[in-house]
């Protein structure tokens, strides 16, 4: 990702950006329309608002004809701590009362749409019981991800000992507020600075650092740089659901990125200097955000046809066409695995799982999580092949047609899907003066600074102190953790000195059904569970010593959401706390 700042000194980043053959002289959603390649220059301050840079946005309530208003509760029918969805006729709302005040939001949570009255309401603000995401009751504000958008405010007034909302009709039927942001001004307007902001990949991370610098008033060049053909998209639905179509992925319009000057350049590799990425000593302001690539299988017959990672739609969709109906192996139980698997039952004529470990998801959810999961497997027709791994991929014609493992079993199968982990791809920045770790991944502080100053990184392939586990370097490569980086990284460049303090926080879907995990549980030497496993209701948590510092759960909502938001308030939770069964302390109502 590319970055700016507003430290005294000014900076230069100079970096070539190649667009493929087909695409030179062409920009699709540049804001200039100048050729491409092009080097970009940073230098300069961030600035504040100009009043002609924010969009025109609708007045909350347009029109007396636009709103509807009603009585939709007594003001003793909520305690505090208490939330309750109403109706308001042409939509609903989430009412909530809290330390004697009502609030009136929107009641679905934008990312998935979540019915926010199932969440956690602690500390001034709601957590979603799907995926963690929190918004602040007092504004609608999105404060942690994962998301884009925030939720709309309504109006609450009280009368005669009744609670009334007033509400616009549009907004009641949105159920999502994009949150205000500056125009990219061009130089040329009478500006004298210019800052360049270059993001090199376009995932959540880079999105997010593009988004929060137009919401904090950053009104210069952004230039969002990918080797993906796509804008950007929600990953974590490729392995989930593998035959969704790139424009279904989508996280922003074409439209989007034209009204906030943000420039996507698609299918472009980042170069520069002596290799493919160089800065000079001194210069300041970028921020980098390489992605994991997936590891490959390294046996014989390796190049035959009909063997796929999957890390983009292309790859998802090539999938499940190639599938349907035939014998399909997947290397790797891990999460993109699993899921795969899981949603080839129903397409394909076989699936099979082959794994190094005893159980799927070991490592990260213990023996007995794993064992309860795979038997829900087995019960989809999915066959395990466990502690071994591939040693020939045999052919026929060149196309795949068996499966060698080291224990000499031969598995049918007409494709292949690798699992087994990921790399980072940071190779370009070997000789750019940015630190890199023996494992190709880059540290950053709390800040995302890398130890170039001024030049930040966020993501995947970045390790950071994780604030809840005593700054313990860890690299935790999740949908909503990258979202968080790439704003700390965005609010770093306007030197407003923001910290990494989110609990990491993701779930899988597999056969319809949920888990949910928050916290970071590398390293537990015991797992303590409640609830019935073989009914996959249940939550586990992972525990280090005398403190819980993970928890997982199945049809147990929103146990995960109030385990995130303790550790997210700085509270550590006791294992004792646990062991008892009795979580009245968290399943209460309101913190």
């Amino acid at each position: 990702m590319g970055g700016c700042f507003s430290k005294p000194k000014p900076v230069e980043l100079k970096i070539e950006v190649v667009l493929p053959e087909k695409e030179r002289g062409k920009e699709e959603l540049s804001a200039s329309g100048k050729g491409s390649p092009r080097a970009y220059q940073g230098n300069g301050t961030a600035r504040h608002f100009h009043t002609e840079e924010r969009l025109s946005t609708p007045h909350p309530y347009p029109s007396p004809q636009d709103c509807v208003e009603a009585a939709v509760c007594h003001v003793k029918d909520l305690e505090n701590g208490q939330m309750r969805e109403v109706e308001l006729g042409w939509g609903k709302v989430l009412l909530v009362k809290d330390n004697g005040e009502f609030h009136a939001l929107g009641h679905k949570c934008p990312h998935y749409g979540a019915p926010l009255v199932k969440g956690v309401l602690s500390r001034g603000r709601v957590r979603c019981p799907w995926h963690g995401a929190c918004f602040n009751i007092s504004t609608g504000d999105l404060e942690d991800f994962p998301g884009l958008d925030s939720l709309h405010k309504f109006q609450v007034k009280i009368e005669k000992e009744k609670v009334y909302v007033r509400a616009s009709k549009q907004a009641l039927q949105l159920q999502r507020r994009t949150k205000v942001m500056a125009k990219c001004i061009s130089p040329s307007a009478g500006y004298s600075s210019s800052t360049n902001v270059l993001i090199v990949g376009a995932g959540a991370a880079g999105l997010v650092c593009a988004e929060t610098l137009r919401q904090e008033g950053f009104s210069d060049r952004i230039v969002l740089c990918t080797l993906d053909r796509h804008l950007p998209y929600d990953r974590p639905k490729l392995s989930k659901s593998l035959d969704t179509q790139p424009e279904q992925l989508a996280l922003r319009p074409k439209e989007f990125f034209r009204a906030y000057g943000i420039e996507v350049l698609t299918e472009a590799q980042v170069q520069g200097g002596n290799r493919e990425v160089v800065w000079a000593p001194g210069v300041g302001p970028s921020l980098t955000r390489p992605y994991l690539s997936p590891k490959t299988l390294s046996c014989k017959g390796k190049e035959v046809e009909n063997v796929f990672t999957i890390r983009t739609p292309e790859d998802a969709n090539r999938v499940v066409r190639l599938a349907r109906g035939r014998n399909v192996v997947v290397v790797g139980a891990g999460f993109l695995g699993m899921e795969v698997s899981a949603y080839l039952t129903e397409k394909a004529h076989s699936v099979s799982v082959v794994e190094l470990e005893e159980t799927p998801f070991r490592r990260f959810l213990g023996e007995r999580v794993g064992r309860a999961l795979m038997k829900m497997f087995e019960n989809n027709r999915v066959k395990f092949y466990m502690q071994t791994e591939v040693s020939e991929l045999r052919g026929q014609e060149g196309k795949l047609k068996e499966v060698v493992l080291k224990s000499s079993k031969v598995v049918r199968a007409d494709v292949c899907v690798v699992g087994i982990g990921a790399v980072p791809a940071t190779g370009f920045l070997r000789q750019s003066g940015i630190g890199l770790d023996s494992r190709g991944f880059i540290p950053v502080n709390k800040m995302m600074q890398t130890n170039v100053p001024g030049v930040f990184a966020a993501g995947d392939a970045v390790t950071f102190p994780l604030a809840w586990r005593n700054n313990r370097k860890v690299n935790i490569p999740h949908w909503q953790m990258a979202h968080a980086q790439g704003r700390v990284a965005a609010q770093n460049m306007l030197a407003q000195e923001a910290e990494m303090s989110t609990v990491p926080y993701l779930w899988t879907a597999m056969f319809g059904k949920s888990l949910r995990y928050a916290g970071y549980g590398e390293g537990f030497d015991d797992v303590i569970i409640q609830g019935d496993l073989e009914e996959l209701k249940f939550v586990a948590f992972y525990t280090k010593g005398d403190e819980v510092i993970a928890v997982a759960s199945m049809n147990y909502d929103p146990i995960v959401s109030k385990v995130a938001e303790v550790l997210a308030s700085g509270r550590a939770i006791r294992k004792r706390e646990v062991e008892t069964g009795d979580m009245s302390w968290l399943t209460g109502k309101g913190s």
